[in-house]
């Protein structure tokens, strides 16, 4: 009969008294080392079709997000994520790219701990403000992609230039629909520009 490997981990080894069969040695061997390496599907419900009583610990990359899932005895929990590109976001007019030289608005999506999370980056820039500009504006031309919006409405701060400006930071609303909304704006706050490097917020 099989023996179990010296380290414990549960792989059947074939033995020379088992009968002779390489298929069975085989089978036995590759069934205790699959499911302990990582396991590649396509997407997560190919994952679920597939493993259908996954094995606490068990490891899966999901091709389609690129990320690595730990099952930990109840559900899946991301640990990690393959790089992810930066993306451009278009800004609302008057709004324009690059403000304070800080690089171009763009944003990313991100694991921190197994917790997706969104990344911005970059900064805007603005020309002039009305005489009473209103308190908030909306500074993305289009929603942000559905795969990258919060399922609760995010608010975080965000700096802004004190020229002009009564303030040195501004609130940032990252919301359900996808676009982005900032706010303080008043006659005495019409700062040039507003950053996003390093602000990131859970989905």
């Amino acid at each position: 009969m099989t023996a179990p490997d010296q380290w414990g981990q549960g792989i059947a080894l074939w033995q020379m008294t088992d009968p002779p069969s390489i298929p069975d040695a085989i089978k036995a061997f590759a069934d205790g080392v699959i499911p302990r390496g990582v396991l590649r599907f396509a997407s997560a419900s190919a994952r679920g079709a597939t493993l259908t009583a996954p094995v606490e610990g068990m490891l899966t990359w999901l091709q389609d997000v690129n990320r690595l899932d730990l099952w930990d005895g109840s559900s899946w929990v991301a640990v990690s994520v393959g790089r992810s590109s930066w993306t451009t976001i278009t800004p609302a007019s008057p709004w324009t790219q690059d403000g304070n030289s800080n690089g171009t608005f763009q944003y990313r999506l991100l694991n921190i701990s197994g917790e997706e999370s969104l990344q911005f980056r970059g900064a805007l820039a603005r020309a002039s403000y009305p005489t009473s500009p209103t308190g908030s504006y909306v500074v993305n031309n289009t929603a942000l992609p559905s795969a990258v919006r919060p399922s609760t409405l995010r608010t975080v701060l965000i700096p802004c230039s004190d020229t002009s400006s009564d303030r040195i930071a501004l609130k940032l609303d990252v919301k359900t629909d996808g676009y982005l909304e900032v706010f303080g704006f008043s006659a005495s706050v019409k700062p040039p520009w507003i950053g996003f490097n390093g602000v990131t917020v859970s989905l």
